[in-house]
């Protein structure tokens, strides 16, 4: 069983600096106008004659409702045609990019994500699953994994009901605050009791997954009222539980500049309310699995990371990493094989390129073989927390310790800081750095020094 994780507060100071998440590498930054719909169309026709398992994101951005602090592509409206005109553009991507692959490709996962994918009302739900299920081979048992964001001010029983049938099992659920002070500074005003109804349909149900996805540092929070937040959450007993800092990012989010600088927790009290957090999750039995994420130890992800064979891809932590993973809808990045691409984030621009007979494809990467060694360790320290060089040398045909040659200094530092075990033949992250693992990852990113810092969060 892995070590819990231990706060240590010097060592969060010093190493938890501004940088990437590392859910995938090369990052989305790195992402450039050189690959284009051409790149997408062969990697389509290589994982077709790979007969590679699929994992489709759907990137529904609708809502009714702004709040101030989110990070999202969305589109604030109230006008159902808007999301009927959307849903033909994004049924005609789904055409397009389905004649490329092959009707053996099993979709292993699937995921709505938004935005509010509810916003999209029953009967358009109904009309797009059936859709995607005359393009692709969604498995009709259950076994797949079928999740989908929901907002509970926004859903109700009848809903939960509808998903169900549709094939979903998986749900997360988004709360920022349940102080009212809070919810009002931030647009956002969601009862716990909205989010009970949610759990307990879910759980009558017979979902799977439960997720709550909780946000610590926003306008006017405490580290006492967060607390009580979290202990509620607990009492939920949901099956994972992510505790993400929010970044304040103006510049790059239009909707935050609403928010009053000053009414900011300081560091200190961020750092207060991530502490209690991990105290009182891991109290309870939750297990840090990394980036933000905890789970109970009966969850597969608890479990996969158990055995040393947790994944992660573009969406995050998965058991899925050897699909090939196609985003459909504005904004949405897709990984193929060696390629990354992600489609247009103008929501108009990516509906006229459509009806034009084209593919949304504006920017992507491919991989280098540089690439694929630095992706291969970062994934290693990010799903399992320690790596070893053997695997690393035999399957690309180089010596682990002269290909990294220039950062080893900094590994030394960290290893006589006690963040890191480095030993000869592997680097061990320990329980005191575990929070600290993207800073680890840094390391290794070949692009992180042209990263755009103004446009990152900090790591903790």
């Amino acid at each position: 069983m892995l070590d819990v994780i231990r706060w240590d507060a010097d060592l969060i100071h010093r190493y938890g600096q501004t940088g990437a998440r590392y859910t995938s590498y090369p990052t989305p930054f790195q992402l450039s106008s050189n690959v284009g719909s051409f790149h997408l169309l062969y990697a389509l026709r290589r994982s077709r004659h790979a007969s590679r398992p699929l994992s489709l994101y759907l990137h529904l951005p609708f809502c009714t409702n702004a709040y101030y602090h989110c990070q999202r592509n969305k589109v604030i409206t109230d006008d159902s045609k808007r999301a009927s005109s959307y849903l033909q553009r994004l049924e005609k991507e789904i055409e397009m990019i389905a004649c490329h692959l092959g009707a053996d490709q099993i979709v292993k996962q699937l995921l709505f994500g938004g935005g509010t994918p509810t916003f999209f009302g029953h009967d358009k739900l109904r009309r797009l699953m059936a859709h995607l299920r005359k393009q692709f081979l969604l498995p009709d048992d259950d076994h797949a994994d079928f999740g989908i964001e929901i907002d509970p001010r926004e859903a109700d029983w009848p809903t939960m009901g509808l998903l169900r049938e549709l094939g979903f099992n998986r749900v997360s659920i988004g709360l920022s605050d349940l102080d009212p002070q809070v919810q009002r500074a931030n647009k956002r005003v969601q009862t716990l009791e909205q989010t009970q109804t949610i759990i307990e349909a879910a759980r009558t149900l017979q979902y799977r997954t439960i997720h709550i996805d909780l946000v610590f540092g926003l306008p006017l929070q405490t580290s006492e009222r967060f607390a009580q937040m979290v202990d509620a959450v607990i009492a939920l007993q949901p099956d994972r539980v992510t505790v993400s800092g929010y970044a304040h990012i103006p510049v790059r989010f239009m909707a935050q500049r609403r928010i009053d600088a000053a009414d900011l927790p300081t560091p200190a009290d961020r750092l207060a309310m991530l502490q209690y957090s991990v105290e009182q999750l891991t109290r309870s039995g939750y297990r840090y699995i990394g980036m933000d994420l905890f789970a109970l130890p009966d969850d597969e992800l608890a479990m996969a990371q158990e055995d040393g064979k947790l994944q992660c891809n573009v969406q995050g932590y998965t058991t899925h990493g050897h699909c090939d993973l196609i985003g459909l809808g504005v904004s949405a990045i897709s990984q193929i094989g060696e390629l990354y691409c992600q489609n247009n984030s103008d929501i108009t621009l990516y509906q006229q390129t459509l009806d034009q007979g084209q593919l949304a494809t504006v920017r992507g990467l491919r991989c280098s073989e540089d690439d694929h060694i630095r992706r291969r360790v970062i994934q290693a320290l990010a799903c399992n927390f320690e790596l070893h060089f053997n695997e690393v040398e035999r399957d690309y045909g180089i010596g682990f310790r002269s290909y990294f040659e220039a950062i080893w200094p900094a590994l030394e530092r960290m290893a006589a800081d006690g963040l890191i075990q480095l030993k000869e033949n592997a680097i061990f992250i320990l329980p005191v750095g575990r929070l600290l693992a993207h800073s680890v990852c840094m390391l290794f990113d070949h692009y992180s020094s042209v990263h755009p810092t103004a446009r990152l969060p900090r790591a903790i």
